[in-house]
C-alpha cells in the first residue's frame, strides 16, 4: 500500500483566540506572507459579526517538528480585521 504525502507540508497557520469558547483555525498555508495576505478575508468568510466580537486576538502559528509528529509554535499575533478594511482588501 502506498501513501501518498506532501514533499513540503503546509507550515503556518492563522489562529483565532476568543474569551468565551476554544480557539478556531483560520487560514492555513505554506508561508507566512501568504498566511498574513489570506487571513483576513477568511476572518470574514467564516465568522459571523457575533463571532467577531468575541475575538481576542489572532495567532500566527507555525509547524514544528516532522509531518506526523511535531507541534504549533505561536510565533506572533496577528491584528484583528475591521469590517472596513476587508471589504476593501476584497475589492
Amino acid at each position: 500500500m502506498t501513501y501518498q504525502t506532501e514533499a513540503k507540508p503546509q507550515c503556518w497557520r492563522a489562529v483565532a483566540v476568543f474569551d468565551d469558547r476554544p480557539e478556531m483555525l483560520l487560514y492555513l498555508n505554506r508561508s507566512s506572507p501568504q498566511v498574513r495576505a489570506g487571513y483576513r478575508v477568511a476572518f470574514m468568510d467564516l465568522l459571523d459579526e457575533q463571532e467577531r466580537g468575541h475575538v481576542t486576538s489572532i495567532s500566527m502559528q507555525r509547524w514544528q517538528g516532522a509531518p506526523d509528529s511535531g507541534r504549533w509554535v505561536h510565533q506572533s499575533d496577528l491584528p484583528v480585521p475591521l469590517k472596513e478594511k476587508v471589504t476593501s482588501l476584497a475589492a
